[in-house]
């Protein structure tokens, strides 16, 4: 018996042990396992001991990795329900057109991907045959994730099926002359079949989780019950290095998100070679999700090694299969039976005997061929297990070989992301091995021919009642025809018309009361989505806390600390505000969720995400190209925007350019409000555009985004002459002119317009005042809303006169007969406004806040920039000098004047 006093007092002191002996017990049995038959068996008790203390809910750390092996025991393996040889030749099937889409592609230079789907054709059309619901059914069907390079397979099912031709297919990748396939899953491109775009690679994981998580949200809320609906994700093992991929796993696992799986492709190769070389992949990721509290489910051996487990009755090949790095077993994919004999088998004297009973054949079927994620039965069970599992999300881990069946040439070779086409004969040998019916003749001047068993064949017959009775077919995308959304009450738009008086509002501010009246309306406000990214408080949201609630799935299981406090932390199932924490990507994955639900359940959803305008398109400008290729609709608000803004914060938080990188996204209306009314008027508009009537040839598909600002100023009423709302909604107005503004310059005094976005107004109105009051100059003040939508009116006009169309474009007609020169002024860089300059017919200039920002007042900053209202009076006098209309001396002397 071990001596007690051996414990070290340190292990005692942190971890009381009421029992020292029965513990001395159980240590000594542990080493007189490990003495008497090795340390590999006493490894192997003590794994299965963790395991059934698992199992029977014991409070202790989880078993991060198993063994190599599969987690399903072939004895345990469920029946397929279905006919397997049926789904062997649908699979053959589809594994043939996608080569020879790709293949035939090639000649036209446009590329594409076979060694992906190869790998991973059994995952997809196992899912495809018994579990994937379709929309035709009961509820919203499942929502998949297609690994974007298998996009090929997905249309060679489709054309099986009879929803794609052959002209389709030979259109791969050409989609300008019609009837084209994109290369990857993109909705905007081709909107009946695909509903989630996957490429970039890592939003697929993080969009999955996330939408999982709007499932139960809209359910909680009682919009929709999605209690039948399930999210895949097919991912690839390379593609599980992006940060996105893994971001948001412990929301999946805390939320117990038991309505999502994760099927990761584990060929063990990227782009250019091993994804894990020296190490293995598959055993990383096991610990990594089983650490972030998901179910794990491992496919990674076929039925051909159900024998060589058998023979190893004291774990020598469990160790070896553990031990050898992935690009070795990369290796002995594409090396004979002899290299297998003796590096694999000939490191261990058990492992050598074994050998000896192994055929060579044998030995071959199972390195080369034989993976968990290439048979039916192993991928079906799989699948099965994940479904049963509750109260948390699962990931499977299926072993495939990328380019499995396109022949030795392709097989694990490091360069098969990259190959694009097969040779004739290489063709031919497919076709045997897979025992399709095509004949050599069918090979017309080489080039390879689709195949097709014929529509009424038992195989397409097969395909097409297994889809019936999972509701339809999939992927694909709905739009359901529901009415559009009732436009909200007038007065909680007018209401911001007749100004603030002599109150100081943000313009942040007035865009949260708006929502404030709009979530209060008896037909739309249950739709709207708010997203923060803990922040609400900055941004004065902190009041829709007690009315809406903060979504969580427990609800409130604690007593808040500023419970006695009228606007306190309330959360609860049906919360509607979604507080995500300090996380821009997940909050913008929620957003993409919420604003594409018109399309994925038929329920329309009006999502507004609220960020520090710095952190919004800098940090997740690929999301947001995702959610526009994803047809999303909502509004994002950069708050706190403007490079000048911010006081004190300096150049992490000054945001100087996030309208310019906006302006990229052709789904995104980009407006730089400067008044409460303005904002009012755009979200009004969009409200209309996005969820009522949209005009004739208004793309209802698209997004707003809205800059505000935390300087709080008092808010004008809004002009009544004509034309203000139009001018708010396409970008520009006139706010004012001289004489409007009581400004009485003589009747000859030179004149200059001033064009100024947001904030900036403020500092063109002040400069408006000094030029006349110090210069004797008049200046009209015009409030530019949007200078991108200016700028794409003017491009649609150019357009449209290369097609032989007289058009004006609205930036033209609106400054028409405006005397004098443009001085335009944003607090942002000065390619913002910069956007409309050659389609203005007067002399233009502008200021902006170029260069990384800084710390320091409001006012300083500005000076720094040279955009405050004395530098704008210096610019203006010398554009009005170099046009002779007042003296050169004029600018020297403003210059001395304001000290700049």
């Amino acid at each position: 018996m071990t001596d007690p006093k051996a414990i070290q007092p340190s292990e005692l002191d942190q971890l009381p042990d009421r029992d020292p002996e029965e513990t001395a017990e159980w240590q000594a049995s542990l080493d007189a396992v490990t003495k008497a038959a090795g340390p590999h068996r006493a490894a192997y008790l003590m794994r299965r001991t963790l395991e059934r203390a698992e199992g029977a809910g014991l409070a202790l750390p989880k078993l991060l990795e198993t063994d190599y092996v599969n987690s399903i025991p072939t004895a345990d393996e469920p029946a397929v329900d279905g006919d397997e040889d049926l789904e062997q030749r649908i699979t053959a099937w589809n594994r043939w057109n996608a080569a020879a889409m790709v293949t035939r592609g090639s000649k036209h230079g446009v590329g594409g991907h076979i060694a992906t789907f190869a790998s991973a054709a059994w995952l997809y059309e196992t899912g495809f045959n018994h579990f994937f619901k379709g929309k035709e059914g009961d509820g919203s069907g499942d929502q998949l994730y297609v690994q974007g390079h298998a996009s090929p397979g997905i249309y060679a099912r489709a054309f099986l099926d009879g929803r794609l031709t052959e002209d389709h297919l030979d259109n791969f990748r050409r989609e300008s002359g019609g009837n084209g396939l994109p290369s990857y899953p993109h909705p905007r491109r081709l909107p009946w079949l695909w509903e989630f775009p996957t490429v970039s690679m890592g939003l697929g994981p993080i969009s999955a989780i996330y939408q999982a998580r709007f499932n139960r949200y809209l359910t909680s809320r009682g919009i929709k019950d999605l209690g039948n609906s399930h999210v895949w994700a097919f991912l690839g093992d390379g593609e599980m290095d992006e940060p996105e991929s893994t971001t948001a796993l412990t929301l999946a696992s805390r939320e117990g998100l038991d309505n999502l799986t994760f099927v990761i492709n584990c060929n063990l190769q990227r782009l250019d070679g091993p994804v894990r070389a020296n190490f293995k992949i598959v055993q990383e990721l096991e610990a990594q999700f089983r650490g972030a509290g998901w179910n794990v489910v491992k496919s990674l051996w076929g039925t051909a090694w159900d024998e060589l487990f058998q023979l190893d009755t004291n774990g020598a090949l469990v160790r070896r299969l553990r031990e050898v790095p992935d690009a070795q077993v990369q290796t002995y994919q594409t090396r004979d039976a002899a290299y297998i004999r003796e590096d694999f088998f000939g490191k261990d004297p058990e492992l050598a005997a074994m050998a000896k009973l192994l055929s060579d054949d044998k030995i071959l079927e199972c390195f080369h061929y034989s993976r968990g994620g290439h048979e039916a039965r192993k991928v079906y069970a799989a699948y099965r297990a994940a479904l049963a599992h509750k109260g948390a999300p699962t990931v499977i881990l299926a072993q495939t070989v990328k380019g499995h069946t396109l022949g030795k040439g392709f097989a694990s070779k490091n360069a098969n992301h990259q190959m694009k086409k097969l040779s004739v004969d290489e063709f031919k040998d497919m076709r045997d091995l897979l025992g399709l019916p095509i004949k050599d003749s069918d090979f017309v001047d080489g080039v390879v021919p689709y195949g097709h068993p014929g529509a009424d064949s038992p195989e397409v017959r097969y395909l097409q009642e297994r889809r019936a009775a999972l509701g339809g077919p999939a992927p694909a995308r709905r739009v359901h025809p529901v009415a559009p959304l009732p436009a909200p009450a007038e007065k909680a738009f007018a209401s911001f018309d007749k100004g603030s008086g002599s109150q100081s509002v943000a313009t942040t501010m007035a865009f949260v009361r708006l929502v404030k009246d709009l979530v209060r309306d008896k037909e739309t406000g249950k739709r709207w989505v708010p997203i923060v990214p803990d922040e609400a408080r900055t941004f004065g949201m902190e009041s829709l806390f007690p009315s809406l609630g903060i979504y969580s799935p427990k609800g409130q299981t604690y007593e808040p600390v500023d419970r006695d406090q009228l606007m306190y932390y309330k959360e609860a199932e049906n919360g509607q505000i979604l507080n995500e924490g300090i996380t821009e990507a997940g909050s913008m994955a929620d957003f993409i969720a919420a604003s594409t639900s018109y399309a994925t359940h038929g329920e329309a959803m009006i999502p507004f995400y609220i960020f520090y305008s710095m952190f919004g398109w800098q940090r997740t400008a690929d999301q947001m190209w995702q959610l526009g290729d994803q047809l999303g609709r909502g509004f994002l608000v950069g708050a706190t925007a403007g490079r000048t803004t911010l006081t004190g914060e300096g150049l992490q938080h000054a945001d100087g350019h996030s309208p310019a990188i906006a302006a990229t996204n052709p789904a995104a209306l980009t407006y730089d409000p400067a008044f409460a009314y303005e904002v009012a008027a755009i979200v009004k508009d969009g409200l209309r555009r996005m969820y009522g009537e949209a005009a004739p040839g208004e793309d209802p598909n698209v997004f707003y985004y809205l800059t505000v600002y935390n300087e709080p100023m008092p808010q004008p009423a809004k002009p009544s002459a004509a034309g203000v709302d139009e001018g708010i909604v396409k970008g520009l107005y006139r706010f004012n002119t001289a004489e409007t503004a009581g400004l009485t310059p003589a009747a000859n005094a030179p004149r200059i317009q001033l064009l100024g976005s947001g904030t900036a107004i403020h500092w063109a109105l002040k400069a408006q005042r000094l030029l006349a009051e110090e210069w004797g100059v008049a200046a009209d003040v015009w409030s530019a809303t949007s200078w991108t939508e200016l700028r794409r009116d003017a491009m649609d006009a150019d357009a449209a006169l290369l097609r032989g169309e007289e058009r004006v474009p609205y930036v033209r007609r609106a400054l028409h007969g405006a005397e004098g020169p443009v001085l335009a002024v944003s607090d942002y860089m000065r390619q913002v406004p910069d956007q409309i300059a050659q389609w203005v017919e007067q002399d233009y200039s502008s200021l902006g806040a170029d260069g990384f920002g800084l710390s320091d007042t409001r006012d300083a900053a500005r000076r720094h920039f040279g955009v405050d209202a004395e530098s704008i009076v210096v610019a203006a006098l010398a554009q009005l000098a170099r046009r002779g209309e007042v003296k050169a001396t004029a600018v020297k002397e403003a210059r001395e004047r304001y000290g700049l």
